[in-house]
């Protein structure tokens, strides 16, 4: 999972992550075969072949890719495609927002939202393979079951995170609720529990690729040098980051999604592109200040003898 609060990063990274996605292309002449496409949103498509994608603003309704997508995708292509509706995101919020410079008070901060993001996530998984499984839609709920699996724990490890910094893990993450990470959680919800729960899929990729992208090596040590002398508070971090398994979750999930059908890839696409604005747009209460932070942790600090 993604750590949405650091958009300004993000949006940094974005431009590394994806190619450039333009306003329109319409010299476009490859045959369609060798193509897929999305409309993410009104008067947006996302077309992808094996070496690009781009957003494409269709002339009329007669416009080939205002038509239903037919045939199989590939692996290279619906990379590109979903990456596509991720970076079409970053261009539409086009935030001038940035957010306050990490400390150690606001990794806290953080690390409460990187637990409501990580806690609900193996039952929705399991809520969502089971639906998939009622439909005989055997591919998916195989991927849901496994990302259920593998989210299993990882709330514990942004607890381990918060009491390695000297707080109280449960008093912080009931006391510190983040906006944004609550927003995200609850479109996972809306869609891991609706009568088709396949925009979870789009879901769980964006947060991957977006954290696979964002988070390195360089990255984690930076923070661990905010972090006071011998605090182990990256665990959680690590786990969602290009040195952990999202790289390969990304992978999978590409190689699933690229077997479904036309229309259900239109669904993660869409999925994907909706997650993403989310995650790039500033959080609608705005940014909390490290001083009110540090008046709501005080409190909240473990005895020195424990």
């Amino acid at each position: 999972m993604s750590n949405n609060t650091n958009i300004g990063t993000a949006k940094k990274q974005a431009n590394k992550i994806f190619f450039p996605v333009q306003a329109s292309d319409r010299n476009f002449s490859s045959p369609v075969t060798n193509a897929q496409w999305a409309q993410i949103a009104p008067g947006k498509v996302i077309v992808a072949t094996e070496d690009r994608a781009w957003l494409y603003q269709p002339c009329s309704a007669d416009d080939r890719f205002t038509k239903p997508m037919e045939g199989a995708g590939g692996i290279a292509t619906t990379s590109k495609l979903l990456d596509g509706a991720i970076a079409a995101a970053k261009y539409t919020v086009n935030s001038k927002v940035r957010p306050p410079a990490l400390t150690a008070t606001r990794w806290v901060w953080r690390l409460a939202g990187f637990y409501h993001l990580c806690y609900p996530t193996q039952q929705l998984m399991e809520e969502a393979a089971i639906a998939f499984g009622a439909a005989e839609r055997w591919s998916l709920e195989e991927w849901a079951l496994q990302k259920a699996k593998e989210e299993k724990g990882h709330d514990l490890l942004a607890l381990l995170d918060i009491k390695s910094m000297g707080y109280d893990a449960e008093a912080v993450v009931k006391t510190l609720v983040p906006t944004a990470a609550m927003t995200l959680i609850d479109y996972f919800t809306r869609s891991a529990q609706d009568d088709d729960p396949i925009d979870c899929v789009g879901y769980s990729y964006t947060m991957e690729r977006l954290a696979t992208g964002i988070v390195d090596e360089q990255y984690i040590q930076k923070v661990e040098g905010l972090l006071p002398p011998n605090t182990h508070a990256t665990r959680c971090l690590r786990v969602h980051s290009s040195v952990g398994a999202d790289a390969k979750h990304v992978e999978q999930t590409v190689e699933m999604v690229a077997g479904l059908t036309p229309q259900e890839l239109v669904r993660v696409a869409r999925a994907s592109y909706e997650t993403a604005l989310l995650c790039f747009s500033p959080p609608r209460d705005g940014y909390i200040s490290d001083s009110k932070l540090q008046q709501i942790l005080n409190p909240l600090k473990l005895s020195k003898s424990l």
